[in-house]
């Protein structure tokens, strides 16, 4: 048997076929980390769809239909919440423009195998924003995070509502009106997102972005997200992604074109190099090349590529490598400075550390 790698759930993603080699033991360490890294699902239908169920041990084959299991309630869950929304903003004609996960999930892509699911994201038109609220309000959906501070930072610096839940049924929307923070560096124009939109078939009233649109979102929300414990899982839907899109013949130069219409090239350049280095994901040399035409200087491009590798892998102890705790916090650090101007994320901080809400001592 050839020396199995730290990180055992990357392995599994990119080499399924090598986890009829592994014991208990190894198992026991693989399923901790693909848990942690929220994949465990998506490796259970890998070896399925390898032929390799069969052979595992029992107690193995226990935890991935588990898995299996828990992952076929959440996409059950989330295509009737989606619905939900449907009919809520139904009279304002408006259609459900799903991100994310319900994106993948209603339009039947690659990505949904085995993903797990938190929330449901939604992309409206910011001018009529008040209107899908108090629509969804009506629906029993209410705001989260009712401190002044708070519901101002939301209102005013992000690009999204307060988080909002269902009295009832205790789902979570998010409800965007663009894809990044009014205050942030990269400024993605929205209504061309939206111009893009492609519907749902046989689901009237929703859609999603179009696939390079998509890609791009899933790389912006990865690269500038300051919570990387499921990193390592919003790799894999890239991946998944990228080698779907794949077969539509021009869809390289197109992704490639469209990171820079849309201001989103750097992400374009650190999701292209980071799914073809850690998931081996067939990017073409053309348009890695392309994409680096975006990438930060030499020693900045070095440290970059030192903090992704680390960052973007199951977070459990028994796979992290050395030097991943700093990596995440400079990551951490990175996305909040990408996300405010310097005097604005300095009060932000802050108050923060201050636990100045004191309505509710969540930080924002």
């Amino acid at each position: 048997m050839t020396a199995l790698p730290r990180d055992l759930a990357v392995m599994a993603l990119c080499e399924p076929q090598r986890v009829a080699e592994l014991d208990l033991a190894t198992w026991s360490l693989l399923i901790r980390q693909a848990r942690q890294a929220g994949v465990l699902a998506r490796i259970a239908l890998n070896c399925d769809a390898a032929g390799l169920t069969a052979q595992l041990p029992a107690p193995a084959k226990a935890h991935l239909q588990a898995a299996r299991t828990l992952a076929a309630a959440q996409h059950f869950e989330m295509a009737r919440e989606v619905r939900f929304i449907q009919q809520a903003l139904a009279p304002l004609g408006l259609p459900v423009l799903l991100l994310k996960g319900a994106a993948y999930l209603m339009h039947g892509l690659d990505a949904t195998r085995g993903r797990s699911f938190s929330d449901v994201d939604i992309l409206v038109p910011k001018a009529r924003i008040h209107e899908v609220e108090a629509a969804l309000m009506l629906q029993g959906w209410i705001t989260t995070h009712h401190s002044a501070y708070d519901q101002r930072y939301y209102r005013e610096w992000m690009h999204e509502l307060p988080p909002m839940e269902h009295l009832r049924r205790q789902s979570v929307l998010d409800v965007h009106h663009t894809i990044l923070p009014e205050t942030a560096r990269l400024r993605p124009d929205p209504s061309k997102l939206m111009a893009s939109a492609q519907p749902v078939p046989g689901l009237p009233g929703v859609m999603t972005l179009a696939p390079a649109d998509m890609v791009l979102h899933s790389m912006t929300h990865l690269f500038h997200n300051d919570d990387l414990s499921h990193g390592l899982r919003d790799l894999s839907d890239l991946d998944l992604l990228l080698r779907q899109f794949a077969a539509d013949a021009g869809f390289w130069t197109a992704l490639v074109e469209r990171s820079r219409e849309m201001d989103l090239a750097r992400p374009l350049h650190y999701g292209l190099r980071c799914t073809r280095h850690i998931l081996g994901t067939p990017v073409p040399d053309t348009a890695l090349a392309a994409a680096a035409a975006a990438a930060p200087a030499g020693p900045v491009a070095r440290l970059m590529d030192a903090l992704w590798w680390r960052a973007l892998r199951s977070q459990h102890s028994t796979a992290a490598p050395p030097f991943t705790a700093a990596a995440l916090f400079l990551l951490y650090v990175r996305a909040h400075w990408l996300r405010m101007p310097p005097l604005l994320l300095v009060r932000h901080l802050c108050v923060k550390a201050l636990r100045l809400n004191e309505e509710d001592p969540k930080p924002a």
